[in-house]
């Protein structure tokens, strides 16, 4: 008698690649075990969870509702297995999810040298400034930056980030170089995310919002405006160092320059022993901060 749960890895596969022939190729097997496993799945349990026609495949309603959870269900199989050989090779499907312009430049190319170390290990990193709710969403790994709320998720701290202010020679020349945080008030500033810019004052965090007739969200139009003279900005120094020493762009009110933020792994709780999880963090925490430094 066969597993009530037999052929979830085939639906799953159809379900992503589209056609039976697509996932029979993903799972390497053939097409007509897909079919029938999936075929078996759907009469074991009484449900239709594809629309076929020649061409294609779609999901039905059903389809839909189960699919994410046999995903859960196949995440959940791969990590209680993983579990029993904690010293074992990475392997598996990796989600990581990470802020824009920290993966494109940074994260990114070390998770590459990772999944091409390891040939039995598929990764998808999500860039993306939104913060993803790690375990409704599916996700094993998030790198996140600054404080943090508390959670039930757990944290590693695997590199910091400067932040620092500074202006283009010609703004400085045209308007002055303030001296003092309260000088900023009489300055244009260029915000980005963020509505706060920090400094520490006194030994304090002292917090000012930034005024000025210009913003966005993206750091680097912010580096080029502020480039182009447009005003003062206040940048991750990975965006600004290289600039910063070939006197492009001048740091002001470095005395002030507040703490460096924490850059952090943050994972659930029941993936933290994985090896494909772990070992990740070990390699970001060893050279992302060699990284940041080289901007």
């Amino acid at each position: 008698m066969s597993n009530r749960w037999d052929g979830i890895d085939e639906v799953v596969a159809v379900a992503d690649a589209g056609t039976f022939v697509a996932a029979a190729k993903r799972l390497g097997s053939s097409t007509s075990h897909v079919s029938r496993a999936v075929a078996r799945l759907e009469q074991s349990l009484g449900a239709q969870f594809f629309h076929r026609t020649t061409r294609a495949v779609s999901l039905t309603d059903t389809g839909r509702t189960l699919v994410d959870q046999f995903r859960r269900l196949i995440a959940e199989r791969d990590e209680a297995i993983a579990m029993l050989d904690l010293q074992g090779e990475p392997q598996g499907h990796l989600r990581i999810t990470c802020p824009t312009a920290l993966g494109e430049r940074f994260v990114a190319p070390i998770v590459r040298a990772y999944v091409q170390e390891y040939p039995k290990l598929s990764v998808e990193l999500d860039l993306s400034n939104r913060v993803v709710e790690l375990v409704s969403e599916g996700f094993d790994l998030a790198i996140r930056t600054g404080t943090l709320p508390d959670s039930r998720l757990i944290r590693t701290q695997i590199a910091t980030r400067g932040i620092v202010t500074c202006a283009s020679h010609a703004y400085l020349a045209a308007h002055g170089t303030p001296q003092v945080v309260d000088d900023l008030d009489a300055h244009d500033c260029i915000p980005a995310t963020s509505d706060t810019w920090r400094y520490r004052v006194d030994g304090e965090v002292r917090t000012i919002r930034p005024r000025g007739r210009w913003r966005c969200s993206n750091g680097a139009a912010v580096f080029d405006a502020a480039v182009a003279g447009m005003g003062l900005c206040q940048l991750p120094a990975f965006y600004v160092s290289r600039a910063l020493a070939e006197g492009t762009l001048v740091e002001v009110l470095g005395g002030f320059r507040p703490e460096d933020d924490p850059i952090w792994a943050v994972y659930p709780q029941r993936r933290h022993l994985l090896p494909k999880v772990q070992r990740l963090i070990d390699k970001l925490r060893r050279e992302l901060p060699a990284s940041l430094l080289q901007g």
